[in-house]
């Protein structure tokens, strides 16, 4: 059984910074597509940052390039999430999501909006003025 288990939120001031972190377990498959999203009180789901596993090709929005970094630990399993320079409309519930099935072919820019097959919990990060 496939499970994503997100940690590494918390509040912060404006201007700093926070890593989140995404282990993922029970799963087979040699490469995955994976990626980080996030949920604001009243808005839609925002796709951040992908990733696919085997190459390490890295896909942002707009909203976060030069200051969110998507990376993994293929090794740890693991996938994580700098954010830096935080802002408060940054504050929402974060939540990491993998696809493994045709990864290869899942893992291009437009997975930010179309989302992945597996998803965490989320993990809450707040940003103060």
């Amino acid at each position: 059984q496939v499970q994503l288990q997100e940690s590494g939120g918390g509040s912060v001031q404006a201007g700093g910074s926070l890593r989140l972190s995404c282990a993922v377990s029970g799963y087979t498959y040699s490469s995955a597509c994976m990626g980080w999203f996030r949920e604001a009180p009243g808005k839609e789901r925002e796709g951040l940052a992908a990733i696919y596993t085997a190459t390490n090709i890295t896909y942002s929005a707009d909203s976060v390039k030069g200051r969110f970094t998507i990376f993994q630990d293929n090794a740890k399993r693991t996938l994580f999430l700098q954010m830096n320079n935080l802002e408060p409309e940054d504050t929402a519930l974060y939540f990491c999501g993998a696809t493994f099935r045709n990864a290869y072919y899942s893992c291009n820019p437009d997975v930010l909006a179309y989302g992945m097959d597996y998803w965490g919990e989320g993990t809450l990060v707040t940003i103060s003025t």
